[in-house]
């Protein structure tokens, strides 16, 4: 499986950008997928994930700014911002995992398990797209 994250850059405070996780030799029909983000230096923190049956689940500073969703025909998994504030800046990762990582997720967005908890139930991890928002 690769997965190649696109479409970073940098925004001032209020802007939008759409992320792209172009998705290859993967042919699961259950699964996970999430984004998750990092600043240097920090913690990785996950984002937001969806599942084959397209439920969703967030974390709780990115509701109603930020949506997950997918187009299976071209593999592709997509995160719409909006109204981004400058502690989203970070590098933001694409992650794939069985159908059960995203029961893990909604655990660790409730505040129950930590990252680390969460961090091996995805087997594969692309190489991050950089997302600037400046004030």
């Amino acid at each position: 499986v690769q997965l190649a994250e696109s479409g970073g850059g940098s925004v001032q405070s209020g802007g939008s950008l759409r992320l792209s996780c172009a998705a290859s030799g993967f042919t699961n029909s259950r699964y996970c997928v999430a984004w998750f983000r990092q600043v240097a230096g920090k913690e990785r923190e996950g984002v937001a994930t969806i599942d084959h049956d397209g439920d969703t689940r967030y974390l709780d500073s990115v509701k109603g700014r930020f949506t997950i969703a997918e187009d299976n025909d071209k593999r592709t998994l997509y995160l719409e911002m909006n109204n981004l504030k400058p502690e989203d800046t970070a590098m933001y990762y694409c992650a794939l995992g069985s159908s059960g990582a995203c029961i893990t997720m909604g655990r660790y967005f409730a505040g129950r398990i930590d990252l680390e908890d969460v961090t091996p139930k995805f087997g594969d991890w692309g190489q991050g797209t950089q997302v600037t928002v400046s004030s």
